[in-house]
């Protein structure tokens, strides 16, 4: 009879074990699933505006110029970024990312949606027609997305560090959705048709003119109305998510205690509680305890792991990767893949789009913090760049240009390219995590800066000195 109840309290305790993993386990997974779609909030107005331009541009008056004035206008936003950050640092803990957020989102939901009714409506300025409301919510968006960078990763420090690589790879599907919704959409879709083309000088309708191939750009499935609706759903999408982040209770046990994000702390109480909780393992996984007990703080930076040199060797590599991904090969890789092909510009944007929530769920399981390896990372995909840019600089003949394996090999440099530097931004994010609250607002001010940089650098060479060449996709001729 002992025997008996004896069993039946193991059964009864395992049942209960068994229930409570199952427990947590779902809870685990709702928050990883609302950080990632809290993270494609972050920038998908913008990166959705930039994959639906080939239907915008022949519908409003500043036509192919309208990228040039997207790249100032995002740049200007970056007043949002640089508000928030002055914020922190002459002010530290008077400014609570949460209302921030909530009036950034719900901006985003409300220029989404005007856009998808206002994009095609002109003002007349002087002697010439601007699509000044496409251009002022564009610039509204921008402030949105910008802004996120240094709000969204801040936030992101109430929970357990495991999901701080779910927010990345929620990041970069911001870009993948759009641009699949995009290809759903036929965006951009080409096909080459013989055309007759009067002969120059020729006044005589009876006489033939001459054939030629011509671009022929095929309707869309459904209009950019849609598509700028489908944004601003969206957004709706990232608020919920961000709503549940704070007050669904299976969120509660995944977060850490609010006091230590709370802004009602005295600076030296919050330092003080940087210290204690940066002291734990978990958030400390590259010393060991005897070495945190015996190791002083080698800077004043964050929990004084890195030594100062580090700190910026850090920091310069986020800059430089970021303005690689952001400005720097996006505004080439038109004239980097036409040449190989309709086809290869598709596949290289969208493996390229892939490729980068694959490298945040690499490091997911895979969370290697050492600077040796994220300098060799850097170095590779800044190789896989500088062959893109020469591409690009070789366009409209690059090399390989009448060879599949050219189509392979440029497709494959856009996906190693996004890979490894995808990868190199999650680490960073994950080492600045561990560094502590103002380490996470300092790297999103630093992805800005990159980007602003590498947008600024390339707005002349593309847009004004005209280095780079496109050709006719009917009728470019390369020698062989």
């Amino acid at each position: 009879m002992l025997l008996c109840f004896t069993g039946t309290t193991s059964f009864v305790h395992t049942s209960r074990s068994t229930s409570t993993f199952q427990t947590n386990l779902i809870m685990s997974l709702l928050t990883h699933l609302l950080a990632c779609l809290f993270g494609m909030g972050s920038w998908v107005a913008i990166n959705g505006m930039w994959v639906e331009l080939p239907l915008v541009v022949p519908q409003i008056p500043e036509g192919w110029y309208l990228p040039s004035y997207l790249t100032v206008i995002i740049q200007t936003a970056n007043v949002g970024p640089l508000f928030v950050t002055l914020m922190h640092r002459f002010r530290p803990g008077s400014l609570d990312e949460r209302p921030v957020i909530y009036c950034i989102v719900g901006l985003g939901i409300i220029a989404t949606f005007l856009l998808a009714f206002f994009w095609r409506h002109t003002l007349t300025i002087g002697a010439s027609t601007h699509s000044v409301p496409l251009l002022i919510l564009s610039f509204l968006l921008s402030v949105v997305d910008c802004t996120s960078s240094v709000t969204f990763l801040p936030f992101m420090m109430r929970l357990r560090p495991q999901y701080l690589t779910t927010y990345f790879a929620g990041e970069g599907l911001s870009g993948l959705v759009p641009a699949l919704v995009a290809l759903i959409q036929g965006v951009g879709v080409v096909h080459c048709q013989n055309v007759t083309v009067p002969v120059s000088g020729n006044k005589t309708a009876d006489l033939p003119g001459s054939l030629e191939l011509q671009p022929i750009y095929q309707p869309a499935k459904f209009s950019a109305q849609v598509f700028f609706v489908f944004l601003s759903a969206m957004m709706v999408v990232c608020l919920i998510a961000f709503v549940l982040l704070n007050h669904h209770p299976a969120v509660a046990r995944e977060r850490k205690n609010d006091l230590y994000f709370s802004g009602d702390l005295a600076p030296g109480k919050r330092q003080q509680g940087l210290s204690l909780h940066a002291q734990t393992p978990e958030q400390k996984p590259m010393i060991s305890p005897m070495e945190a007990v015996s190791r002083e703080p080698r800077s004043s930076f964050g929990t004084g792991t890195y030594s100062n040199f580090e700190v910026i060797f850090i920091f310069i590599v986020l800059a430089w990767v970021n303005a690689l991904t952001n400005a720097v090969l996006p505004s080439v890789q038109s004239y980097s893949c036409l040449p190989y092909g309709n086809k290869a510009y598709h596949l290289a944007a969208t493996m390229g789009a892939v490729a980068n929530p694959v490298a945040c769920f690499i490091a997911m399981f895979i969370p290697i913090r050492s600077l040796v390896l994220m300098g060799f990372l850097t170095m590779c995909g800044s190789g896989f760049g500088a062959y893109i840019m020469t591409m690009a600089a070789l366009s409209p003949c690059p090399l390989l240009v009448h060879s599949a394996y050219g189509t392979v090999v440029i497709v494959l440099a856009w996906i190693l390219f996004v890979l490894c530097l995808s990868y190199v931004k999650v680490i960073i994010g994950v080492i600045l995590r561990d560094e502590g609250h103002s380490a996470l607002v300092w790297c999103g001010a630093v992805v800005q800066l990159g980007s602003m940089v590498g947008a600024v650098s390339m707005f002349p060479l593309v847009s004004v000195y005209g280095l780079f060449k496109s050709g006719d996709p009917c009728n470019t001729m390369c020698p062989i």
